[in-house]
């Protein structure tokens, strides 16, 4: 599908609030093929969200201690974790440092699947994305892991407010620029 009807499909899904506040754009080097195109969400005319082709890989943070460190991403912590580091360390630990242990090691699963979702952000990546968007149910989309189909479908106007608001929990542990187009869309409700 060329990227004109690309366009025109997503925007036609968008939710009437943010129609015009959230443009889709590609760029692309037809004669220059070290050039690589890039593909972004800009929303009231700012690039949010660029998405460049694989020789250059987007990145938020640079380090995954950038990513420990980060106050805005906080992680469930659930007994059962706690226990199974109880169980490993031969219950020699304290208390409150098994806490700290089971924290750290959530925080660093996270930091390293954030940075393997954002080294798969690129033009081509995009129109895959969209297209599968475009094929899928909108329940799917916003389960998924994947930043793209979590930000098409944010901005979807085929989800209602309810929704959104039941959503507050599950949008805490998502990629912060998946919190960020939560927010844009609770601004408009």
């Amino acid at each position: 599908m060329s990227w004109s009807k690309l366009k025109q499909q997503l925007e036609s899904f968008l939710c009437p609030a943010l129609y015009g506040r959230v443009e889709y754009r590609a760029t692309s080097y037809r004669y220059l093929p070290d050039k690589a195109g890039t593909c972004y969400i800009a929303v009231d005319k700012k690039n949010v969200l660029n998405m460049s082709d694989k020789t250059t890989l987007i990145r938020w943070y640079q380090t995954e201690l950038e990513i420990k460190n980060d106050p805005d991403i906080r992680i469930p912590i659930d007994n059962e974790e706690i226990e199974a580091v109880r169980t490993e360390t031969k219950g020699i630990v304290p208390e409150d440092r098994l806490k700290v242990i089971v924290r750290n090691r959530k925080i660093s699963e996270h930091a390293k699947k954030l940075l393997s979702e954002q080294s798969a952000l690129s033009k081509s990546n995009f129109t895959v994305v969209a297209n599968k968007f475009l094929s899928t149910s909108i329940e799917e989309s916003l389960e998924s892991n994947d930043i793209l189909l979590n930000i098409l479908a944010l901005v979807d106007r085929r989800v209602g407010k309810k929704r959104m608001l039941n959503m507050t929990e599950k949008v805490k542990i998502k990629h912060p620029i998946v919190q960020f187009f939560y927010e844009l869309r609770l601004s408009t409700l």
